[in-house]
């Protein structure tokens, strides 16, 4: 149960009163997702939204990062496995899902690089905290894979869709200061400081009217919903697909060489 603290594993749950500490528990690989943290996440939020005494979600990375998005030996075996593939792709559409409709706020607190997958999971928060040395980076068209899991459907809904479709067709870095001009962040704090800054935030959110506050939630997200039911599918489905492309497939290998995997 989210009731109790969740001391390891890949992803760790703090119950702080009303408030939960969410943390993304792989910090020697700077908590990519292997296949155990996905489905860890996939099964957290409905979790989270079955409790009914929590009133705010913060969610955090262990270490120097907040993630690097999908570990890189489980992106291989996808490629080989389609088993494998189609259950993280189902997997996908539940964390998307199971995220974007817990009733309560989530504050991601942005410790370190946010890529792919963690880029996804801060876009699908509801207020974020980065500090000033992390970034976003949304590398799945750079690496060959169709952006499917977050990023596609969330930032043209918080920035302009030019500058969405620049970050994500090109997967540049976006520093924080950046992100917070565009709209993609709430604060930037010093190194160090996303955690407490983001107890902060969430602990206000706390002892706010709950019902005020998720019913205002659903509905500042209802564009996010209905983007979520009409593309997600669709769209995982073509990412899955990409996986089968000789361009991606000969990305991931140049990068598991370079990362002495192969």
């Amino acid at each position: 149960m989210v009731d109790d603290p969740r001391v390891s594993g890949p992803v760790l749950v703090e119950d702080r009163g009303p408030v939960r500490v969410v943390t993304l528990n792989r910090p020697e690989a700077f908590n990519a997702a292997d296949e155990t943290l996905h489905r860890s996440l996939a099964r957290l939020w409905p979790e989270l939204a079955a409790a009914p005494d929590i009133r705010a979600v913060v969610l955090t990375g262990s270490g120097k990062a907040f993630s690097a998005g999908g570990d890189l030996g489980l992106l291989d075996r996808m490629v080989r496995d389609v088993d494998l593939r189609d259950e993280i792709m189902s997997e996908a559409a539940d964390i998307v899902r199971g995220m974007t409709s817990v009733r309560v706020p989530i504050v991601a607190a942005v410790n370190g690089p946010a890529v792919g997958l963690g880029c996804s999971l801060a876009a699908m928060s509801d207020l974020v905290v980065i500090e000033e040395q992390a970034y976003f980076a949304d590398p799945h068209v750079a690496l060959g894979l169709v952006a499917a899991d977050g990023g596609a459907l969330t930032w043209p809904l918080l920035t302009s869709l030019l500058r969405a479709k620049e970050f994500i067709l090109l997967g540049d870095r976006l520093p924080a200061d950046e992100a917070l001009r565009l709209g993609l962040a709430n604060r930037v704090v010093p190194r160090g400081q996303s955690l407490t800054v983001a107890l902060e935030l969430a602990n206000r959110l706390a002892v706010l009217p709950p019902q005020a506050v998720t019913e205002t939630k659903a509905l500042l997200n209802n564009a996010l919903h209905q983007a979520v039911g009409s593309l997600l599918a669709g769209a995982l489905d073509r990412e899955s697909a990409s996986f089968d492309e000789p361009a991606f497939r000969g990305n991931l290998r140049k990068m598991l060489q370079r990362a002495g995997s192969v």
